[in-house]
């Protein structure tokens, strides 16, 4: 079974068509990588994977549970198996890294110990255990991100949704993030959807990919398969990428 399945989903916005009777299969367990320019509907698309956009036809069905079918309380329950990251953190300032991290956890009522170690686990794990009790303003782009990483995960959700989430740093700090999500889908087994403008998250992270125009995808399947064939735009933008680096370093 899927992780995530959508099918024939379709959302529009006034005469907008934001997503084009979308079909999609997220396999359990594995990183899936949407690639496509500002405007194709890759925000839609992942808002909708979640039912925070509901769409205007088609089934979304996370973890087994067809989402577009509940309401209410029910789908208030199954949306906690989704977790989302975003570029901009979406911290809370006015608290620390435990804090920040717990918050999930309090609005499903833990008790506070349990919490708080909770939150300390988390902040271990993505490298942040010696910034517990900083706040978001005293913490560099990098590790607000690792922050939302473990905040994100506070609630064990089966499936991490990734809206841009390195577009906001610099390379070096990117490739921390990928790798750090990468340990991640191993380590926890957590199935990963990422949208993304980057070639290069795509190629260095993802296990399949699809390319994202007009709220639709023009291609996709496994990143090693688009990546060697001729048709693909995937495979197209890599090599007028390479050849581009493979100039710069000439000039040099």
């Amino acid at each position: 079974m899927p992780a995530i399945s959508l099918s024939g989903v379709t959302k529009r916005f006034g005469d907008l068509t934001a997503l084009d009777g979308v079909d999609l299969e997220v396999r359990s367990g594995e990183i899936f990588g949407v690639l496509g320019r500002s405007g194709a509907g890759k925000s839609t698309l992942l808002r909708t994977v979640n039912l925070l956009t509901r769409p205007d036809s088609g089934t979304v069905t996370v973890d087994g549970a067809e989402l577009t079918a509940m309401t209410g309380r029910d789908l208030r329950r199954e949306r906690a198996r989704t977790a989302m990251i975003f570029q901009h953190f979406n911290l809370l300032a006015n608290r620390d890294a435990v804090a920040n991290t717990a918050l999930p956890l309090r609005f499903t009522g833990e008790p506070r110990a349990r919490r708080r170690s909770r939150a300390l686990e988390l902040l271990d794990l993505v490298g942040l255990a010696d910034k517990a009790r900083a706040y978001p303003a005293q913490l560099s782009g990098g590790q607000r991100q690792r922050l939302a990483i473990a905040r994100a995960l506070a609630a064990d959700p089966a499936v991490l949704l990734s809206d841009e989430a390195t577009s906001a740093l610099d390379t070096e700090t990117t490739d921390e993030i990928l790798d750090l999500l990468a340990r991640l889908n191993r380590e926890m087994d957590l199935t990963i959807l990422l949208i993304t403008h980057e070639l290069e998250v795509i190629t260095r992270i993802c296990d399949r990919a699809a390319v994202m125009r007009h709220g639709d995808f023009t291609e996709q399947g496994p990143v090693p398969e688009l990546l060697a064939d001729p048709a693909s735009h995937l495979g197209a933008s890599a090599r007028r990428q390479a050849a581009r680096l493979l100039g710069e370093e000439a000039v040099r």
